[in-house]
């Protein structure tokens, strides 16, 4: 039994942030219901290609996007455009512990599926909505979409390279980070909701915005800035306040290093072939090294150039200096360390066989995570869910998939 296979989770979200935040509950045990749209069902199930192939090599309707962020979760159509689908969605919310939300502000009051509505019929429920810019302030009506968000909220002018250098200019992180990370703090969010509603009883509302979240992961930089009033500039790979702390090339392409304190500086120094550094007072401590890296950083990469990725990474795991390579995809997969944790598993799945995962990070001693079902298909559950939920005979099911409801 998972820790969480207490609690019911509706999800009425799509795309990535809200399915994200369903996905980690889910896993954790949770009973997780998925509501979608008949006949089209979450946006991401048409991101493609790729698509899941299945034994004979041909693309099923399952979008690879899809697959990243609802398994082990249960999939129910409901149109709650109608006012019977309306009363579906009422009365499991009435059955639930939770239900996550990323419409438009105000966008599900007209179907008396808000907040306000749920809470007269269920006191206990946490509810919570996920948006671009939160209830409140003059953009809380704007959609907001992951990209728009890492510009608007500052990340994208601290990622790519430097001013100066070819190809300068800001870039988006390579995937939904901001998406990612609002799916985590508001399952932080959820989880402490429960947490009070068990210690002092009551549901709440929980508002949570993707703008809010980027920058409260600008987390240094932020300060940064705030506590010198300049903005921090673009650096490429380097870090604005470590040195060396960036990518190097190496006779077979690249490697990065992390020195993170004068010891292991004088390490690498000693490896490098130069100890010398160390002693240098234009380098000795982290501080002399962060004003003088334009001094220091070509005269690493000059050195850094005579041996292969290989080469130093074994050097210096050896002396304690954190390195490492930069893995495309297939390579981070046939690494032996992710390997070791078992981080690309795969899961039964009705149209192709099987399905690949990247398994939860999540190790809990006790309550582990459990891969229960694939990400589910649009509406694999309709009859399971109305009828072991709600109670509904196959005949008032039939009625309302004839009628266009599910």
């Amino acid at each position: 039994m998972g820790a969480l296979s207490h609690l019911r989770v509706l999800d009425l979200s799509r795309v990535l942030a809200g399915p994200w935040s369903g996905q980690i509950l889910a896993d954790l045990g949770a009973e997780v219901i998925k509501v979608e749209r008949p006949g089209t069902g979450d946006d991401t199930r048409a991101w493609g290609p790729p698509f899941l192939k299945d034994a004979y090599g041909k693309n099923t309707t399952e979008a690879a996007y899809y697959l990243s962020a609802n398994r082990n979760k249960r999939s129910v159509t409901i149109d709650f455009t109608q006012p019977e689908g309306q009363r579906l969605v009422r009365e499991l919310a009435a059955k639930s512990d939770v239900v996550i939300e990323n419409f438009k502000v105000g966008g599900l009051a007209a179907y008396g599926l808000d907040y306000e509505s749920l809470r007269v019929i269920n006191p206990q429920l946490i509810y919570c909505s996920i948006t671009g810019f939160g209830q409140t302030g003059p953009y809380a009506k704007r959609a907001g979409y992951d990209f728009m968000i890492q510009g608007l909220g500052g990340l994208m002018s601290l990622t790519g390279l430097a001013e100066g250098e070819e190809g300068a200019g800001p870039v988006k992180v390579g995937v939904a980070l901001t998406d990612i990370l609002t799916g985590l703090y508001s399952t932080v969010a959820v989880l402490a909701a429960l947490a009070h509603r068990d210690h002092d009883g009551g549901g709440q509302h929980i508002d949570m915005a993707l703008l809010d979240v980027q920058v409260a992961c600008l987390a240094n930089q932020a300060m940064n800035y705030l506590t010198t009033g300049t903005p921090p500039n673009r650096l490429g790979n380097a870090h604005p306040n470590i040195v060396p702390y960036q990518a190097f090339p190496t006779s077979d392409g690249d490697f990065i290093l992390t020195v993170g304190n004068d010891g292991q500086f004088r390490k690498f120094a000693e490896v490098a072939g130069q100890p010398q550094w160390a002693d240098d007072p234009r380098f000795a401590t982290n501080k002399q090294r962060v004003a003088n890296r334009t001094v220091l950083i070509p005269l690493i990469r000059q050195a850094t150039v005579f041996k292969t990725t290989a080469e130093w990474v074994s050097l210096l795991e050896k002396a304690g200096v954190p390195c490492g390579p930069i893995n495309d995809l297939a390579q981070m997969f046939a690494d032996p360390q992710v390997k070791a944790r078992e981080l690309a598993i795969e899961m039964p799945h009705p149209l192709a066989g099987h399905v690949p995962q990247v398994a939860s990070p999540i190790r809990l001693s006790e309550t582990p995570v459990e891969y229960r079902n694939a990400p589910p298909l649009l509406g694999e559950h309709t009859e399971q869910i109305l009828g072991d939920v709600l109670g509904m005979t196959s005949s008032d099911i039939e009625r309302l998939r004839t009628a266009g409801v599910v």
